[in-house]
């Protein structure tokens, strides 16, 4: 169950030159959510997560991270935020284990305790003494995430956590997202391009399109009622006419139809065209895809 607000965005807004690239986003997150933040090219989700990070400031507009402002308590601020942007920065020749000593250094009051508490967190145990060199992409991910969580943040941003992994190396790291909202409480924020991963991982989902969230819902809103049934049939034309005359329909390029499926009427459909002489050689139902209602949101465009 989602708690307390942990991370307040209002009316964000990065002006550069003369050019407006973020225009007042404004969103909310909640204590054990995993939310997923999409971009087309150009839409501005770099520029927002680098905000929210601290890398650069707003124009206008104020984020809170746990109640803090962070342009007038960035220390504060700060200390409730884990996070890997783009790739995690790790020393190929140390061992992970002096990886995360080394960044413990830099925070207050983190010691071998927490340092062997993330490293069960995150699955390392067995091989946090080996070179960080020796490990998998899938292992320096999770090294990464590691670090991220050694100051013990309320919020964790992570930038593509699963860009360059294999299938089972995607399944584990969503499983691992997953508990860290679920059996962790913490925040996660989560940019991808794989729109599919989005749809399985995260409650939440932010489509941000030319610098405005266009959409933000939770996933199963987003695609509530976008069930779709494809009629194959013979003949095609006497199909589509007899089909479109009782529901809406949408052609695809290989001769297939598109309806809606309704539980009700899509079988009394099939038994209209069989009855006109309509041979149905297929009736398929097509679950609905975020990336879909992506393109159908953003005209297009490709994903950042």
């Amino acid at each position: 169950m989602m708690g307390n607000i942990t991370l307040a965005v209002k009316n964000l807004k990065k002006v550069i030159g003369k050019k407006e690239i973020i225009k007042g986003l404004s969103f909310e997150l909640k204590e054990g959510e995993v939310f997923g933040f999409l971009g087309p090219n150009g839409a501005g989700k770099t520029t927002t997560i680098r905000m929210l990070v601290g890398l650069i400031n707003p124009t206008s507009g104020s984020i809170q991270i746990c109640g803090f402002n962070i342009e007038e308590s960035f220390q504060e601020a700060m200390g409730n935020l884990g996070c890997i942007v783009e790739n995690p920065e790790l020393y190929p020749y140390l061992s992970g284990y002096d990886n995360l000593l080394h960044f413990s250094r830099m925070l207050d009051g983190i010691g071998e305790e927490r340092i062997n508490e993330v490293t069960k967190l995150v699955g390392l145990t067995e091989r946090i003494h080996d070179k960080v060199k020796t490990y998998s992409l899938g292992m320096r991910q999770r090294l990464g995430i590691a670090q991220a969580l050694l100051g013990r943040p309320k919020v964790l941003i992570l930038d593509e956590p699963t860009n360059g992994l294999d299938p089972a190396g995607i399944r584990e790291m969503r499983e691992f997202i997953r508990f860290l909202a679920v059996d962790e409480g913490l925040t996660v924020l989560v940019s991808s391009h794989l729109l599919s991963e989005i749809q399985q991982l995260c409650d939440r989902v932010a489509i941000i399109s030319k610098g405005s969230i266009i959409k933000i819902d939770t996933v199963h809103d987003l695609l509530a009622n976008r069930e779709r049934v494809v009629w194959h049939f013979h003949p095609n034309d006497k199909g589509k006419e007899i089909l479109g005359g009782l529901t809406e329909i949408e052609e695809n390029e290989d001769g297939s139809v598109l309806t809606e499926f309704n539980e009700k009427m899509t079988p009394e459909w099939n038994r209209k065209l069989v009855e006109a002489g309509v041979l149905v050689t297929e009736m398929s139902r097509r679950m609905p895809v975020l990336e879909d209602l992506f393109l159908e949101l953003t005209g297009g465009d490709s994903i950042e």
